[in-house]
């Protein structure tokens, strides 16, 4: 085939694919910049996530029997149902109700939102602490964000059993594409409430913007270091404390 012509399939291919996905996009009330907006920020990761991904995956499969990705149902823009990915962290089986009990605690106090495993999880494969605190478990759902199921930017995509427990006036959260960071991740996160996590939700839902997505994005970076330290000082806190129990008992 001509190189021409193969240029010119290519080109009609990529228009092709773009006038679909903008199509997908206004049909469902989104933005066009904020289409635009994950594509680039994609493209431009590109070069550095696929090595990534591909030494967590086999990290994954050497160090945990069963799958390197783990598929739940979770709930999208305005109530629909698509299929999250992500790393799987924890043993393959894990008893899901232990989250689900916890969350369940979250949504009906005044706690803040810590992470159920900075508490220490049996359930966790070796390291699985780490890529939980890094977001690292998140990166397939880059996948999703191609999909256009998520955006870069957007609130957490909560599950079914979550969503269950709305108020009317939480589900309004749902009013755009949930993301893989938002408001709340770098608005201190683990520290806040579940009704603090939905009000930023919601600020973010009505005031979204190209420049407010791209200070999410900017801030998020230094959002997940101090999360990572936070994770690190917690677990040598937990140590410390089980190790002095120890020496009470000896």
């Amino acid at each position: 085939m001509p190189k021409s012509v193969s240029s010119i399939l290519v080109k009609d291919i990529l228009e092709f694919v773009w006038e679909e996905n903008m199509a997908t996009v206004r049909s469902r009330g989104i933005p066009t910049w904020k289409r635009a907006l994950d594509i680039a920020c994609l493209l431009f990761a590109l070069p550095v996530l696929v090595p990534l991904v591909l030494i967590i995956g086999l990290w994954i499969k050497l160090l945990s029997e069963g799958p390197v990705l783990f598929r739940q149902e979770r709930v999208g823009y305005r109530g629909s149902r698509f299929t999250c990915l992500k790393f799987r962290s924890m043993k393959a089986g894990a008893d899901s109700n232990v989250h689900k009990n916890y969350l369940k605690e979250l949504i009906h106090s005044e706690q803040p939102m810590t992470k159920i495993d900075a508490k220490g999880d049996s359930r966790l494969i070796p390291l699985g602490a780490l890529l939980r605190s890094t977001g690292l478990d998140e990166l397939p759902q880059l996948l999703n964000v191609l999909r256009g199921e998520m955006s870069i930017v957007g609130p957490r995509p909560c599950i079914p059993y979550e969503y269950e427990h709305y108020l009317p006036w939480q589900k309004e959260r749902l009013d755009t594409l949930p993301g893989l960071t938002g408001l709340w991740q770098v608005s201190g996160k683990n520290k806040t409430t579940f009704n603090e996590m939905i009000k930023l939700d919601i600020a973010y839902v009505r005031n979204k913007s190209s420049w407010l997505d791209t200070k999410i994005i900017l801030k998020t970076i230094p959002a997940l270091i101090m999360q990572v330290r936070e994770t690190r000082a917690s677990r040598r806190t937990r140590l410390l404390t089980q190790q002095d129990g120890t020496l009470k008992g000896i």
